[in-house]
Parts: structure tokens; sequence; C-alpha cells
């Protein structure tokens, strides 16, 4: 393919995934209340855990802005309609790839797609079920030198816990490409050994750029999961390369 065909091709994929997204949107804006209510649960689970660590310290949930309730009612629909197409623009991504790989490496698409969406989902799941300690450590930091009254805006809360969320679910799916990378013998299990320092402290790195934030807490509760995820993804790679070995002298030894 010529870089005009692909640079079609990729443009083809983008439009087609922002269009699904539109679409889950849409059906995400009928249940709306039910996704909101689900979503602010972290907040109310923060407020709890605030009212141990500064039972002083009031705040209070706002909306301001005359468009600021049609906004928390879009964003909340735009989440729901990106989890739920997440099927469908994971598999884009692959399809964009696989023209450049051989017939028989196309058989991986599945095992891709079967390996990413639940890494994916996994990793917003986690997020979600952080986000309330983030919060409260985050909101600790108010000054009780002075009375002060906290007003969290909920578009912000949203945008963060999207952030948040989105963040993990794409650290999650490290181990996925590293694997697939290997099924398709891009990478080796020897060359991850050699590069596991600078892959680990990447990890850190990531953990600390990619949260929103800042805390410490959030950073070491992606990064540490991704190091761990990635060491696993590792030791299944050795594994592959043995079994591919074993498998290369068995085809020699028949000839």
């Amino acid at each position: 393919m010529s870089l005009a065909d692909h640079l079609r091709e990729l443009r083809y994929r983008l439009v087609f995934s922002m269009i699904t997204i539109a679409v889950g949107t849409i059906v995400s804006l009928i249940f709306h209340e039910k996704l909101l209510l689900f979503l602010l649960q972290p907040w109310e689970q923060a407020q709890e855990i605030l009212k141990g660590i500064k039972p002083n310290l009031e705040v209070t949930a706002v909306l301001s802005g005359v468009t600021a309730p049609l906004i928390l009612i879009l964003m909340v629909s735009a989440l729901g309609g990106l989890v739920l197409t997440s099927p469908i623009w994971l598999y884009q991504v692959w399809a964009y790839i696989a023209p450049a790989l051989l017939a028989k490496e196309k058989k991986y698409a599945l095992i891709f797609l079967l390996a990413a969406v639940p890494m994916f989902l996994g990793g917003m799941t986690m997020g979600y079920y952080i986000l309330p300690s983030a919060i409260a450590i985050l909101m600790a930091f108010t000054t009780d030198v002075i009375a002060i009254q906290n007003l969290l805006p909920l578009n912000d809360f949203l945008v963060l816990m999207m952030q948040l969320m989105l963040v993990f679910g794409a650290g999650f799916l490290l181990p996925v490409i590293v694997v697939t990378l290997n099924l398709v013998g891009v990478v080796s299990g020897k060359a991850l050994k050699g590069a596991r320092r600078y892959v680990l402290f990447g990890c850190a790195i990531f953990g600390a750029a990619a949260t929103p934030g800042g805390d410490p807490f959030s950073m070491m509760a992606l990064a540490v999961p991704m190091m761990l995820l990635f060491l696993i993804a590792e030791a299944i790679c050795h594994w592959n390369d043995r079994r591919r070995a074993k498998s290369a002298s068995k085809e020699l030894e028949r000839a």
C-alpha cells in the first residue's frame, strides 16, 4: 500500500470509530440518569473517606452555568458510549494494523480482540474503584487554617473520572500488546528481558504523567499493576518462544 492508501485507510478507521462511539453515546443518552447515579458513587464514597480524614471540611458538589446540566448529561452519555462500543473501536485499531501482517498472522486478530476488551474494561473498572481514595487524598489538602467551603463542579469531577478510567484502561492494554507482538514474531522473550528495566521505568513515568491530579496514590495504583502485567506478559512470551522452538525442532527432525 502507498502512503496515500495508508492515510485513506486510517481516515476510514477513525471516522468509522467516531460514528460508532456517537451511536453508542446516543444509546447511552436514554439511560443517562442511571449512568449518572453509577458514576457519582465514587464521589459519595470519597465524602465518607473525607469525613474520617477532615471531619470539619465542607465539600459541596455544584453545577455552574446555564449549559452545565446539558454538558453533564453529554459527558455521562459519551463515557457510556465509549465503553459500550469498545469492542468495535478496539477491533478497528487491529484492522488498521493487520494488512501489514502475513496472512497466517491475521489469526491473532481474534486473540487480540478477546484479550484487549476485558483488559481495557478491567483497567477502567480499577480506575473507577480507586477514584474515591484519589479524590479524598487530593481534597484533603484543603487548608483548615481558615473556614473554607470547597465547591466541586460535577463536570470537573466527571472529567477527572473519565481521564482516570481511560488512562487505566489504556495502561492495562500493555500486556496484550506485548504478547501480540511476540505471537506475530516482532519481539522475543529474550528482547523483553533485556528491556525489562527500561519498560518498568517507563511504567512508572507513564503512571506519574498520565494520571490526572498527580497524587502518589493514583500513580502507584496504575504503575504497579502495569509492572506486574508486563512481567506476566514477559513470562508468557518466554513460554511461547520455548514452545515455538520445540515445534521447529520437531519439524527439523521429521525432515
